[in-house]
Formats: C-alpha cells, structure tokens, sequence
C-alpha cells in the first residue's frame, strides 16, 4: 500500500527574469491572478487535493511571500472595525490554509537544487512539488488526479500535457508507453531537447509527486542544460531503478510564468469571475480588434 502523501514543495526562489522590471523588488510568485497572487492558487490546490503541510522554498527578496500567509493582525482589526466582514474572513482563510514553513535557497541553482532543500522538512516520506507559475483549471484538482494515479501505482508521478511544433523544446519531455486512458508508464525523459530530437508530444509541467529516494538522485546530478542542477536528470537516473509514470491530466493549464500566458490566464479567469464577468465580458465586446 502506497505511503499517503502529506507535504508538498514549492520552489519559489527564482529571480523571475521574464517579468522584470515588475519582479525587480517584487517575488514572481506574487503577482496578481485578478485578485489573488499566482501562488495562492497553487496552494489552494494542493490543499484541495489533500496536503496538510506546504514547504515554500525562498531566497532573498521573497518575505512577501512569508507575509501574505501570515495573520496580518492590524489589517484584520482594521476590516473588523469597518465591519467588511466578507474581505476579514477571506484574509484570515489564507493564514489559516495549511501549515506553511520556509526553508532558504542561497542561490538559485535549478528546479533539483531547489527541492533538495527541503530533504530535511519532508524527511523520508514520498511528497509532492508545485511550480506556482504552472496555473491549472480544473474540476478535479490536476494534483489530486495524480495522486489517484500514485495510489495505484505506488510510484513517481509526473504531470505532463501535449505542446505541439516546436515550442516542445522548451519543456522536459518524456517518452512513454500508455498504460490507460491519459496516462504514461515512463520509458525515457530529456530536458529541453531539439525540436527534431523531442521523443513525443509530451511535455513535463510543474506537478510533480517523488518519493524520498529522489534526494539521492539529485545529490548525484551534475548541471545540465542552463548549468543548473536540473530535476529532470535527477528522474532520469532514478528511473533506472524504479518505475515512474506520467498523467496527461483533465484542466487547462495556464503558463503564468509567461508575458502572453500570464495575460491570457488573467482575461480567462476575469471572465469566471461572479462579480467581474459581466462587466469585462461587456468591454472586451466594445474593443475593436
């Protein structure tokens, strides 16, 4: 029987160079979704699908990251006294989410770098990673879905979806044999390859569920592509030891981490949203294209 999965990691270090000047002072992973930071969201997630213990992975700059899932004493009593009782209970809900700790990233030194500082928080217990800037809609949390899958197999589990033409290249990319409908026994897995060199469609994303072992593995793993310690290699030294498996999940995901893809999330969930939606639907009408 599979060991439950309790802890997920969120590496959150990452200088956020795509969206400079905006992250120059301000962490990536905050940046506002409409009305709640990127990173909200993919906790949210995480506690939807079962995690009781978040472990954010940080570096310097990043204290508005600590600060936003901390209780914010003057700003309750100040919505207390105007009696916006609605905005004092979403504020304390964020406080209240998960058990949050923090564990420093000095430098950032790759997705594999990242995760191994939290070897000693997660201790010997399988656990899940989460790149907030990976922003999934779906009925059924991406992550939970996955987890179904773990249970099954009682093996590592990637997320991965479909990107077609070239810009695979940009993705980790596996090649698999379907074992069921949407998801993947993993044969092989390359970071970044060529276009013409990609072994399928099938891109890794940020949802990842890796068992104790993999800290091994990272330990072991030299840079690779961008000269950092990339997660990828790690996986594919530890698939020559075990199985791993991948799930080409049910959702839109939302690359947020992206100019274009963080704009296109914004007008996608503007547009679910109760009290924005008919007003932004009504402009968006108005603009000549």
């Amino acid at each position: 029987m599979s060991q439950r999965i309790r802890k997920a990691i969120f590496p959150a270090a990452g200088l956020g160079t795509r969206f400079l000047p905006a992250t120059k002072a301000s962490p990536k992973e905050m940046l506002p979704l409409v009305d709640k930071p990127l990173i909200q969201y993919v906790v949210e997630e995480a506690v939807a699908s079962g995690i009781e213990s978040v472990i954010i992975v940080t570096g310097r700059g990043k204290s508005a990251i600590e600060d936003h899932f901390d209780i914010s004493f003057e700003l309750e009593e100040l919505l207390r006294e105007r009696g916006k009782d609605e905005e004092l209970k979403q504020v304390r809900a964020i406080s209240e989410m998960a058990r949050i700790s923090y564990v420093r990233q000095r430098e950032a030194l790759g997705l594999g770098h990242a995760i191994y500082q939290a070897r000693d928080l997660v201790g010997d217990e399988p656990f899940a990673v989460m790149l907030s800037d990976d922003i999934v809609d779906a009925e059924t949390p991406a992550l939970k879905q996955m987890l179904d899958v773990y249970e099954k197999y009682d093996a590592p589990v990637i997320g991965t979806m479909q990107v077609a033409g070239e810009a695979i290249s940009r993705f980790g990319v596996i090649d698999t044999e379907e074992v069921s409908e949407g998801v993947y026994k993993i044969k092989d897995m390359v970071e970044k390859p060529p276009f013409n060199e990609a072994p399928s469609d099938l891109a890794i994303i940020g949802r990842y569920i890796l068992t104790p072992d993999i800290f091994d593995e990272i330990e072991k793993t030299q840079p690779g592509a961008g000269g950092e310690i990339q997660i990828t290699d790690a996986m594919r030294s530890l698939l020559k030891k075990r199985e791993l498996y991948a799930v080409r999940f049910e959702g839109t995901r939302y690359d947020a981490g992206d100019k274009l893809g963080f704009l296109i999330a914004t007008v996608e969930f503007a547009l679910k949203h109760p009290d924005l939606a008919p007003g932004f639907c009504e402009y968006l009408k108005s603009l000549e294209l």
